[in-house]
């Protein structure tokens, strides 16, 4: 995730295409593992990097208040 321009409210943000697909598949339905597998089956990783990425991203998102945990 890079930060664009704009102040900490108004901050404009951008992803590579696999940061996208993985916000995309949080949907609240899916546990994050359930995700990680069904991306291992379009991208040429590991289920154990695809587990990091998604945690990753997701953690990060969390952070910046893009994303709430719910229930």
């Amino acid at each position: 995730i890079a930060a664009g321009i704009g102040d900490m409210e108004d901050d404009l943000y951008t992803m590579n295409p696999t940061g996208k697909a993985i916000l995309l598949s949080v949907d609240g339905e899916k546990s994050l593992a359930q995700i990680a597998l069904e991306l291992s089956e379009s991208y040429d990783a590991s289920l154990d990097q695809i587990e990091q990425d998604v945690l990753g991203i997701v953690d990060e998102l969390y952070q910046r208040r893009m994303l709430i945990k719910i229930g």
